[in-house]
């Protein structure tokens, strides 16, 4: 280390003598330089150092006295130091500079502290043991710790088998004497706490720190055992595994006590002592295992799967009290584990990862339509087109119903008359009249001139729909339609026969009904008989017969020429039913 004597030019008075350092703890043997400084050149440098008998006058040029040399950048730059090549213990004190300016002689001082190496800690109890060196449980237990003659003093630290204490402890107290002219130091410092059957054989350490401590000299230490009296300790139901059935059994247990304790066992109210045997059951002396630890040991012959069931009470006891103990015992390799080891966990861990990502996987499948989604998106699609659908024809009313005017009123056909025209019923068609004056509208959602249907996207170019439904009927110019306006000829004879209601607007029927309309304008040409015999389309149902054969008598009478040439135009061309779409425009 350096001491360093610094002035401050011009800042400070000009008499005024900087040091460095102020103080300087030194171990003995250690170099050092000590120096002292001023703002303006300086004439010499003397320096005096405590037990040496000569003041050194330093210089750079010249080097008079050994171990003691010039410190510094020079007498101009008005520095005066010494450098020491090995401290002595007798160089503890007060080293003083003396510089010349002009003059003048100004100083300074340094304090020199050459540490000396305190004596061995020493622990005084202040509670006293018994004559045994024994004290009792939850005695309050203090002690003093002393590290005497220390320069400078010593800190001290408590520790309890190389732990820290973490006790309650008092002030660190520095005495300071005078030894053979030589001021030392002595540290004080006590502790206290309460002791329990823990503390008992521990070993309690008074440990100093001090200047002088070096790698190959550690901190000293004092160090004292506590030996605590106290009865044997509880502890919670003990438990014995890995025994056998129909051998020998030994139950063994591990107690606390001091001093040794002693034992006896009670089995369904049976005592057995220790060092005793009373039937399959044997008792042996403790053993000490040392720590204040006791091994105690129950023998039985024979073991039963009853043995098994019973509980085995301990009784240990010494001169300061009683403790009772439950033991049992099992046939069981290991005992019960009450958490899950690390296999478990993984398991566990893995499993959940496993879950949450199948469900990711079918909320994406299920968002994107993908996987076994794909079908459900569009039978949800179709769905939705069969709900609109449904819908429409809920608006539209009249969907099991055929709406049919004729010069008698209103002929309306139900759900199960639509059925028996169909050919799912009887041959029979029976219909219900309604008068003109009655109002219809609120069972169809609709007026007289109006269309009872909703329109579709394709339209009937049909000549024999067409023709049949008088002035409102849209106009073709196909070879189609012309030809089956000349099939059918005889309906425009006719006129609207087919009890379709004049409007201004189109008309449109769902396809069920419009095979019914077709049936009735076939029935009222009299042609429905004949096409049935000749060729009858899968999806035609049987007509009527009666009403086939009274329809062929009138027209015969009333329109001769008209029937056979019908019959004729039909004899030559083939009688099949057109196919329609799903709902058509008449």
């Amino acid at each position: 280390s350096r001491l360093l004597f610094v002035s401050l030019p011009d800042a400070l008075t000009w008499a005024q003598v900087n040091v460095e350092p102020n103080t300087a703890l030194l171990n003995e043997g250690d170099r050092t330089e000590l120096l002292c400084r001023y703002g303006r050149a300086i004439n010499y440098c003397r320096i005096e150092i405590p037990g040496e008998q000569r003041v050194l006058n330093l210089s750079p040029e010249w080097s008079k006295t050994p171990g003691f040399t010039y410190y510094g950048a020079g007498l101009n730059a008005g520095q005066c130091g010494v450098s020491i090549e090995r401290v002595k213990a007798s160089n503890n004190g007060q080293v003083k500079c003396s510089l010349g300016v002009e003059g003048e002689e100004l100083s300074g001082t340094i304090d020199l502290v050459v540490a000396l190496r305190p004596q061995q800690p020493i622990i005084e109890l202040l509670s006293k043991p018994n004559r045994d060196g024994f004290f009792e449980e939850g005695t309050q237990f203090q002690a003093r710790c002393s590290v005497r003659d220390g320069r400078p003093p010593a800190n001290i630290s408590w520790y309890i088998d190389n732990m820290p204490a973490n006790k309650r402890t008092s002030q660190l107290d520095i005495i300071t004497n005078n030894v053979n002219n030589v001021e030392l130091s002595t540290s004080v410092q006590e502790i206290q706490w309460a002791l329990s059957p823990e503390d008992s054989n521990r070993k309690l350490v008074c440990r100093s720190h001090h200047q002088t401590d070096r790698e190959s000299v550690p901190p000293q230490e004092a160090a004292y055992i506590i030996n605590v009296r106290y009865a044997p300790v509880h502890q919670p139901e003990a438990s014995v595994y890995g025994l056998y059935l129909d051998h020998t059994a030994i139950v063994n247990i591990t107690i606390r006590a001091s001093p040794q304790p002693k034992i006896e066992w009670t089995i369904d109210g049976q005592v057995v002592s220790q060092g005793r045997t009373d039937g399959r059951y044997s008792a042996y002396e403790p053993q000490y295992l040392g720590n204040d630890e006791y091994n105690v040991t129950l023998a039985i012959g024979g073991l039963t799967l009853e043995d098994t069931t019973k509980i085995y009470n301990l009784r240990a006891s010494n001169g300061l009290g009683t403790t009772d103990y439950e033991v049992r015992i099992s046939s069981s390799s290991k005992p019960p584990s009450s958490s899950l080891d690390v296999a478990a966990i993984v398991g566990i861990v893995v499993a959940i990862a496993v879950l949450v990502l199948v469900v990711l996987l079918i909320v994406f499948a299920r968002a994107t339509g993908r996987w076994c989604f794909g079908g459900e998106s569009k039978r949800e699609s179709y769905s939705q087109s069969d709900k609109q659908l449904e819908l429409g024809n809920q608006q539209n009313h009249g969907q099991n119903v055929a709406l049919l005017e004729t010069p008698n009123g209103i002929t309306l056909l139900g759900a199960s008359k639509l059925r028996e025209a169909n050919g799912t019923g009887p041959d029979r068609v029976s219909v219900e009249r309604r008068l003109h004056d009655e109002d219809d509208s609120f069972e169809y959602g609709t007026d007289r001139e109006s269309s009872v249907y909703n329109p579709t996207t394709r339209p009937l170019k049909n000549a024999l729909m067409s023709q049949a439904g008088g002035r409102n009927s849209r106009g073709s110019g196909s070879t189609s339609d012309r030809e089956d306006g000349a099939e059918h000829a005889d309906l425009l004879q006719k006129g609207n026969q087919l009890g379709i209601p004049e409007s201004r607007f189109s008309r449109w029927l769902p396809k069920d009904q419009r095979e019914l309309i077709e049936k009735q304008a076939m029935l009222l040409s009299g042609r429905g008989q004949k096409q049935a015999t000749k060729a009858p389309a899968p999806a035609t149902p049987p007509k009527p017969q009666k009403a086939a054969e009274q329809a062929n008598i009138t027209h015969t009478h009333t329109h001769t020429n008209a029937n056979t040439n019908t019959n004729t135009f039909a004899a030559n061309t083939p009688t099949t039913t057109p196919k329609l779409p799903q709902e058509t425009e008449i």
